[in-house]
């Protein structure tokens, strides 16, 4: 099955304003994702890790070290309620468990660990499962804006005693001093940043038990929905990719889902897509593995994703691409 990951608009908003400094208008960074300014300003839009990742390499083909320059600015007071949870927490080692509990408001990519190393935790991100040549980039960002909520969350610099990365070192490895400032090692087995174990103790500035309180309670039941969210859309695409040659329609899809037609839409709505989009989506990633791979004519490529002539496949391509099919493949 395709990503069937929901995630916030946090990155892609990051992305946005930071190129919007330099002059670059939004349609650019959000071609081929699926994203329109009306879904920007919708604070509980939900958005699939695909959409993010295309509007993320749109980012990178324009700035390398785009990771660690978004990184450093995602705050804690970007995840909203969670955020809140983690400030009023009474002690950071509380904090970061709270963290551990609930990836799916922190939106990673990664499963995220303290492992224990003597006096040293390591705080890990493993198992990237996402595109492969976003590795870098994604790993750039966990990190980085993992190292600032660490900051946030006890109110001064969190001191590193080390910084692993499971790649080689980039040519702007100058740029990683900036966010963490230690020892730093490449191509090593893990991606993660280390901290003596006596900061798990220390009590947080903001910590509130009331207000904490009622916030993770808030979390527990965010995280019930986004969750349930999350399996109901794993379903819906699981049941298009099966029929991307012959889609059913919004009403055939309900059938199927055992819904009518306008809930299905309203559920579609409240993810922030439609049947379109979602369609669309699914039809680009099997397009572009199809393309990749170079066993099947174009045309070929276009009966099979359900397109009656290969021009409107073409079209559509470019669409969610930028470029044409045979382009891609070359």
């Amino acid at each position: 099955m395709l990503h069937a990951h929901l995630t916030t608009l946090n990155a892609v908003s990051l992305v946005l304003d930071t190129f919007k400094a330099q002059g670059l208008p939004s349609e650019a960074l959000l071609a081929g994702s699926g994203i329109c300014a009306a879904d920007l300003s919708r604070a509980d839009t939900r958005i699939t890790t695909n959409q993010e990742m295309r509007v993320c390499a749109n980012a990178v083909a324009l700035r390398r070290d785009v990771g660690l320059v978004l990184g450093r600015q995602m705050h804690v007071s970007a995840y909203g309620m969670l955020g809140y949870a983690l400030l009023t927490s009474a002690t950071f080692g509380d904090a970061l468990r709270l963290a551990l509990r609930y990836p799916a408001l922190l939106g990673t990519l990664f499963k995220l660990s303290l492992e224990a190393d003597g006096e040293r935790i390591w705080f890990t991100a493993a198992d990237y499962r996402e595109t492969p040549a976003m590795q870098m980039f994604n790993v750039e960002l966990c990190l980085a804006s993992l190292k600032v909520i660490c900051d946030d969350l006890l109110g001064q610099p969190l001191a590193l005693l080390g910084a692993r990365f499971e790649y080689s070192a980039p040519d702007y490895r100058a740029r990683y001093s900036e966010c963490f400032a230690c020892p730093l090692q490449f191509d090593a087995g893990t991606n993660a940043f280390a901290f003596d174990k006596r900061w798990l103790d220390q009590p947080l500035p903001l910590a509130d038990a009331v207000t904490h309180q009622a916030m993770a309670e808030r979390c527990r039941k965010q995280n019930l929905e986004f969750t349930g969210r999350q399996a109901w859309l794993g379903r819906i695409r699981q049941l298009l990719t099966s029929q991307l040659g012959a889609a059913p329609g919004i009403e055939g899809l309900a059938a199927q889902m055992n819904c009518s037609p306008r809930t299905l839409r309203r559920h579609l709505h409240d993810l922030g897509c439609s049947y379109q989009e979602l369609l669309d989506e699914l039809r680009f990633e099997r397009a572009k593995q199809w393309l990749a791979a170079d066993e099947l004519p174009i045309y070929r490529i276009a009966e099979q994703l359900g397109f009656s002539e290969t021009a409107s496949f073409r079209h559509a391509f470019v669409r969610w691409s930028g470029v044409a099919p045979s382009q891609f493949r070359a």
